[in-house]
């Protein structure tokens, strides 16, 4: 049974995946979770601390999906490749990448607290998609090589 805190990340993650977090207030966005912005802060340190765990949670969210794809042998791996480009283009996923783009952003310019969100946001998927790509019939891969050519 989740807890308040943890009610209080799902009901913030539906409502900025909504409306975004640029020029968001705590008090706002307190007033729209029925809450107060010291029971925000009570539970998440800061207005920083709260987008932080907002940004973590949902990618966690969106990594934990691709182990739960289910592999299906009998697809080619192109076939595999276009069915898991129609999961992750379904409109409902939409509000979450919105969000994942809109932090991404951000943090390319630098603006606290989204820094702390760049040095994993590509590289936190590799790991799962090579896991993936694996389960499809990919050989791994051999490390420090692209297409048969050296990475520099």
């Amino acid at each position: 049974m989740p807890g308040p805190r943890e009610k209080l990340l799902d009901a913030a993650i539906a409502f900025v995946a909504d409306r975004g977090l640029t020029d968001l207030s705590l008090r706002a966005l307190a007033a729209e979770l029925g809450t107060s912005h010291r029971m925000l802060i009570h539970h998440f340190g800061s207005k920083d601390g709260l987008w932080v765990a907002i940004v973590q949670e949902v990618e966690r969210r969106q990594l934990a999906a691709i182990d739960d794809l289910s592999v299906d042998p009998t697809l080619s791996f192109a076939d595999a490749q276009r069915a898991w480009w129609a999961h992750i283009s379904d409109p409902s996923l939409w509000p979450s990448e919105r969000l994942f783009f809109e932090v991404y952003a951000q943090a390319l310019r630098g603006r606290p607290p989204t820094g702390a969100f760049l040095p994993g946001a590509v590289d936190s998927w590799l790991e799962p998609t090579a896991r993936l790509a694996e389960a499809l019939g990919l050989p791994p891969r051999r490390r420090g090589r692209s297409h048969g050519r050296a990475w520099r």
